[in-house]
């Protein structure tokens, strides 16, 4: 057991229906001139958008969308959000959607007060020392990010990577989730398994801490029972609500130990083969789970928490629709998206001991996924 550590999330979270308007003060605790940073459909659709501009006028406050944010938002869409926010003269920026906005938030607001940096400059967070503040409003429940100091762009050749700064941690989270009830079916799924993989790599993870492991099972046991029922009852408030506060709970959980292997290998079945994030997640999980159970029996052990053993893993991905998945690998792919991932922190916090062959092997792994 580790006894060296600390936990600390600088987040205030407020969780409730109707919370975004019940707590409209904060917005006006924090700024004058709001930014919101958004997605183009599902904010409209799900009330959300609508709920907060309903707080900002409440409390008086002038606010301008930028509805512009991509799925795996872009070097060239923070910059030019953070353009638009400057010119504004926003003093306080909310993330609104999904990882992405939320993501895209935490980046305009550290270049907006630092106009000589361009988005990649983010990855070095000696280069500044200061950011707007930040309220997120998450309308989905996986990424977490949320209660995070992540944030992943994808950079001008297309790779996705993510930036870490306790200045991109936002000050408050807002977790209603009707936000969540209009997600489609793959969207839920696709979410959900993220949220799961964020808690079984910090689980697995050699910076695990006694704190973050029971804040991580706690979101696997709510993740396991509340998936397949809400897949089948998706109007269900209860169910979205303890996706919802699993998915924060796991963003939690990586804001200590942050993630493993699993991530580095996603990123590009992301990229080049279009498979959401989650999914690209919790199809690598049960083989990187095997390897590593090869030399590191226990660790495994203690990273499935209430699932009995890597197969039980994976009968529940077989129940919930992970593995309805089509893929195609060649060798050629797999050999250089390992020459990235053997560069990735991820690999570092890994247990286990993998080669590149070993890579190149679980890539090709998945070409038998269906």
């Amino acid at each position: 057991m580790n006894l060296n550590w600390k936990f600390w999330v600088p987040t205030c979270v407020h969780v409730g229906r109707k919370v975004v308007t019940r707590k409209s003060g904060i917005f006006q605790g924090l700024g004058r001139r709001v930014f919101i940073v958004t997605g183009r459909r599902s904010s409209k659709e799900n009330g959300s958008l609508d709920d907060l501009m309903d707080a900002l006028q409440e409390q008086g406050l002038r606010f301008i969308i930028f509805d512009e944010v991509e799925e795996n938002p872009s070097f060239t869409t923070v910059e030019r959000a953070a353009q638009i926010c400057r010119e504004f003269g926003a003093d306080l920026v909310v993330g609104l959607g999904g990882g992405s906005p939320m993501d895209a938030a935490k980046a305009v607001a550290i270049l907006t007060l630092n106009p000589q940096l361009s988005a990649e400059d983010l990855y070095d967070s000696s280069n500044y020392t200061t950011a707007l503040p930040v309220v997120a409003i998450p309308t989905t429940a996986g990424t977490g990010s949320e209660v995070t100091q992540y944030s992943v762009l994808t950079n001008h050749e297309g790779q996705k990577g993510g930036f870490s700064s306790v200045l991109a941690f936002p000050k408050h989270a807002m977790l209603d989730p009707r936000y969540t009830l209009k997600m489609s079916r793959d969207l839920t799924l696709s979410t959900s398994v993220d949220a799961l993989s964020h808690a079984f790599e910090g689980l697995l993870a050699n910076t695990s801490t006694p704190l973050s492991d029971t804040l991580a099972r706690d979101a696997i046991d709510k993740i396991k029972s509340a998936l397949p029922k809400v897949l089948e009852s998706p109007d269900d408030i209860q169910l979205r609500f303890e996706l919802l506060l699993a998915s924060t709970e796991a963003g939690m959980v990586i804001a200590q130990t942050g993630t493993t292997l699993v991530h580095a290998m996603g990123y590009p079945l992301t990229t080049f083969k279009g498979l959401k994030h989650g999914m690209a997640n919790a199809i690598l999980m049960v083989p990187v789970f095997e390897h590593v159970a090869k030399t590191e029996p226990e660790r495994v052990r203690k990273a499935l928490a209430s699932f009995k053993d890597v197969e039980e893993l994976h009968r529940f991905f077989d129940e919930v629709g992970v593995h309805d998945v089509h893929l195609s690998v060649s060798e050629k792919e797999a050999r250089e998206w390992v020459q990235r991932v053997t560069k990735s922190r991820h690999i570092r916090k890994t247990p286990g001991f993998f080669t590149e062959a070993d890579l190149v092997r679980i890539y090709l792994s998945l070409e038998t996924t269906r």
